[in-house]
């Protein structure tokens, strides 16, 4: 069968291509071997099921692997003991049925099955906990039980109930047979499952799940591993990429999270190699074939943009949280007693960053840009208008003259916001030259915002155009040593990225500015600063 790209369910390595995660399941196995119960939490298509399968497969010559998940469990299921505990059960089950897990003597697999077909109402919890100890016992193995998609049962107190089996299990187990490990795998972090069944007491902490280990692997993919990924469908279709290049360039839009760096993959492979514009997977498989999946992947609509979006619908304070991180530019101290920041960050959306809240990607950090500016383009501010008047003017040759885009937004900027107050221009100046720029670039270029260059430096507006980069430092104008500062920092983001000209954008506001354009000869860098 012929391997593709895999951004639904389940990832097997004899079907798709996959990321190297070896590292990631070494260090997992760590905690199984020192008999960790942990819940593995991440946002939502974060490689999570396939990582348990891939671990399941690891860990089966020295454990006894029980993988079951929650998805796709009726509602009615949690409205008892009797009918949790038998579909449970039934679940077990079917693992020793479908030839999944072995090692479990014949007749403990037949009391299984009679519980999971008989009537619910002569199961209880107690009954539950003695079948889960005799399994652990009787096995040849010591036993690991995973749970994919926990968050299905969150919020019914069955389950919590279901976690306080296991904890009473985890503590009693110097002297009763108990799992080996358990790893519940979902979303939310169980440790709040209180919270969540009874919000309405406040103050409530007493979780049942107090006994898991903090789980701090790293289950992003690596540029190591996506490189893997590069090279096992290389040596299938032999494109020649530059696999270090693409790799590199991938994760740096990506910060290795695994649906999106699959899709990409599979937008490049699969959509671009048949376009027009590059004909063939050799032409796709370089910066601008990235570039232009990265166009396409920023437009569409899926499961992950969805989500994303919904989460900051329901959520005014994380709405204008995002908003300020993204057009003000103050740093937002990463709390965590905040409830917004952390309900962002459980969900994939944002990272702690030195202390500070930060994007956890560029493709977030540019829809989370389009979502905004595109509400401001339907209003039609008079910035904008201008862009759409001027747009065709400053692609010269299939070429960006951004020294013309600086020109022409100073000359609107003067005219229409000269008079704003020193807060307006502070809170908005980012969003007005997005504004513009946004519509001279549209549709072949990207951009990205304060991006972290490798020597860990800041810059705020990165245009990718026609795989040329175009650098651009906005400041806020407080004096000539501060601007002096920015000059030479941009100097150092210009080797980092190897160009020879960078651009600087300044608010000044001071009344005897003189607005204009201007060249600055640094070294042998070549900085165009444009002065409002």
């Amino acid at each position: 069968m012929k391997k593709k790209f895999n951004v639904t369910g389940l990832c097997m390595p004899d079907r798709h291509y996959m990321s190297d995660i070896s590292e990631c399941l070494r260090a997992m196995k760590i905690y199984v071997d020192d008999g960790a119960y942990f819940t593995v939490n991440r946002a939502r298509q974060y490689g999570k099921t396939t990582t348990l399968n891939a671990l399941k497969r690891k860990l089966e010559n020295e454990y006894t692997v029980f993988l079951i998940s929650f998805e796709g469990i009726e509602e009615e299921v949690f409205a008892d003991t009797g009918s949790f505990c038998v579909r449970l059960l039934g679940l077990l089950h079917d693992t020793l049925n479908f030839g999944e897990v072995s090692g479990i003597p014949e007749d403990i697999r037949e009391e299984l099955y009679q519980r999971s077909v008989g009537v619910s109402q002569e199961v209880s919890f107690r009954i539950f906990t003695n079948m889960l100890i005799r399994i652990c016992q009787n096995a040849d193995k010591p036993v690991v039980l995973m749970i994919d998609e926990v968050d299905q049962a969150g919020n019914y107190q069955v389950f919590a109930t279901f976690l306080g089996v296991l904890r009473d299990m985890y503590l009693k187990r110097d002297t009763r047979p108990a799992f080996q490990s358990v790893i519940l795998a979902g979303v939310y972090d169980i440790k709040n499952l209180k919270e969540r069944i009874r919000p309405e007491k406040e103050g409530v902490s007493d979780s049942p799940w107090n006994i898991a280990a903090d789980f701090e692997v790293d289950m992003s993919l690596s540029v190591k591993g996506i490189a893997y990924m590069l090279q096992m469908y290389e040596n299938d279709h032999h494109t020649g990429m530059s696999i270090k290049v693409i790799s590199e360039m991938i994760y740096d839009y990506t910060s290795g999270y695994p649906f999106l760096v699959s899709r990409i993959c599979k937008l490049v492979d699969e959509v671009i190699a048949e376009s027009e514009e590059f004909a063939g997977k050799s032409a796709a498989w370089t910066k601008e074939g990235i570039q232009a999946a990265i166009r396409k992947l920023l437009m569409e609509r899926n499961t992950l943009f969805e989500s994303l979006m919904g989460k900051i619908d329901s959520n005014p304070e994380l709405e204008r949280m995002l908003y300020t991180l993204l057009f003000v530019g103050k740093d937002i101290p990463f709390n965590a007693d905040n409830q917004s920041i952390m309900s962002a960050a459980m969900f994939g959306f944002v990272k702690n960053r030195g202390g500070n809240v930060a994007l956890s990607n560029r493709i977030f950090e540019m829809r989370l840009y389009n979502r905004f500016l595109s509400v401001e383009e339907m209003r039609e501010s008079d910035i904008y208008r201008a862009s759409i008047y001027d747009k065709n003017q400053f692609i010269i040759g299939g070429h960006l003259n951004m020294r013309l885009v600086l020109e022409k937004f100073v000359e609107h900027f003067d005219e229409l916001y000269k008079d704003s107050e020193e807060k307006f221009i502070e809170e908005s100046g980012r969003k007005l030259f997005l504004l513009y720029l946004r519509p001279i670039i549209n549709g072949t270029g990207n951009y990205y915002i304060e991006s972290r260059t490798r020597s860990m430096g800041r810059t705020d507006v990165i245009v990718d155009y026609r795989g040329e980069q175009y650098i651009t430092e906005m400041k806020i104008w407080r004096g000539k040593e501060y601007n002096h500062r920015g000059e030479k920092q941009i100097v150092g983001y210009l080797k980092d990225y190897r160009q020879t000209t960078g651009y600087m954008l300044s608010f000044c506001f001071n009344k005897k500015k003189k607005v204009g354009v201007y060249e600055h000869v640094i070294g042998d860098k070549r900085v165009i600063e444009a002065v409002v």
